[in-house]
């Protein structure tokens, strides 16, 4: 039988959690009902999928991933549309990029129509707890972790593949704002050869002591390159671009940035609309000369929570590149404007992205095995 042809197994938990009020959501505070999970042998590769309900792990302390941080993650989200349907955006690209974090961390690879369907399914089953207020959405965490109870570096022959799912409020509750960023000299990110290119909680948990020493008004860092500390990378954990002359460029992967399902996303829509679009190496100095020449337009991150991102001011030591006045220009307007839009199913989508799971009906309708 097929990997994406075989039956998940389910438990549906006895009395579901009380679900919070639209305003009283967090980012990643609360839990569903339920999570899927799938183990990996080397004996019998991943095996035993199944929705489970939503519990703490039983992990030995020895297990790798807590000595030698092999694991992967990544982050999605279901939107309901007008029409109460729940549909998902671009998930293939997360799997596949979830795989190619795999194949960097020596972690084996999943069968990504089969992480689809399993999804899809713990989504059905959870629906209700999609929320409906505007601009909320449910944010979805598949994660990859090493089990094996083993004190040595090596790769591990044991691994746990789970999803689980939380109910997140609007990212900007009183509209899109930009932020101030300071530019970071002392600590990179990742570098070239590193595991920049992968999501996986090494990366995120380097990245923080920039941000805590970041003064007080600062929202995030802007990250430059490990080697010659000149070229832009990433702005916290966002792509990052730059509207410079008419054009807007964005830092060219290359092995130290991750690849963006929203960053790509942005790059075709703006072809799409014929808007000159350039990836490249982009410096620090050529930003700053682009403001002194009047020709810094725009700036703005991209990612999954925040979907665009303006940045109204840079910090760099005693310099201040105030961009726009401060202001969402508008092709961060128009880009966070569509995006939402085909997310949530309230435009047309020409690019084929939404995936959809299933019309949600009856918020009190109980999913059965």
């Amino acid at each position: 039988m097929e990997e994406e042809q075989r039956e998940i197994r389910t438990d549906i938990c006895s009395s579901g959690k009380e679900k919070p009020k639209s305003d009283q959501l967090e980012f990643g505070r609360i839990f569903t009902d339920h999570m899927f999970l799938m183990d990996y042998s080397n004996e019998e590769g991943w095996h035993d999928p199944r929705i489970v309900p939503y519990e703490p792990l039983n992990v030995d302390p020895s297990a790798m991933v807590f000595h030698y941080g092999q694991s992967v993650f990544e982050g999605m989200k279901a939107y309901l549309t007008p029409e109460r349907e729940a549909q998902l955006f671009r998930p293939q690209r997360n799997f596949s990029r979830m795989n190619h974090s795999n194949n960097r961390l020596c972690i084996p690879p999943i069968d990504e129509t089969f992480a689809l369907k399993a999804l899809k399914q713990l989504i059905t089953l959870d629906k209700d707890w999609i929320p409906e207020a505007e601009g909320t959405s449910l944010y979805i965490r598949p994660f990859i972790i090493s089990t094996e109870a083993f004190l040595g570096v090596a790769p591990s022959g044991h691994y746990k593949f789970i999803i689980i799912l939380s109910p997140v409020g609007a990212y900007y509750k009183e509209g899109i704002n930009p932020i101030k960023i300071a530019v970071e000299h002392d600590y990179v990110r990742t570098v070239k050869g590193g595991t920049g290119e992968a999501k996986t909680g090494g990366n995120y948990a380097a990245s923080l002591k920039a941000q805590e020493m970041a003064e007080e008004g600062i929202a995030q860092v802007l990250w430059l390159d490990g080697v010659e500390r000149k070229y832009i990378e990433e702005v916290g954990s966002m792509n990052v671009f730059f509207k410079i002359g008419g054009k807007v460029v964005t830092p060219a992967l290359n092995g130290s940035i991750l690849e963006g399902v929203t960053r790509n996303s942005v790059i075709e829509l703006l072809k799409y609309w014929n808007v000159p679009v350039e990836e490249r190496k982009l410096s620090m100095e050529e930003v700053i000369k682009a403001h002194q020449d009047g020709k810094l337009e725009e700036a703005f991150g991209a990612g999954t929570a925040a979907v665009i991102s303006p940045i109204g001011e840079l910090v760099r030591g005693e310099k201040h590149l105030e961009i726009n006045e401060s202001k969402t220009g508008p092709i961060a307007k128009r880009l966070y404007d569509t995006l939402t839009g085909i997310q949530y199913g309230k435009l047309e989508d020409p690019f084929d992205w939404v995936e959809k799971v299933e019309t949600v009906k009856d918020s009190a309708l109980k999913a059965s095995s």
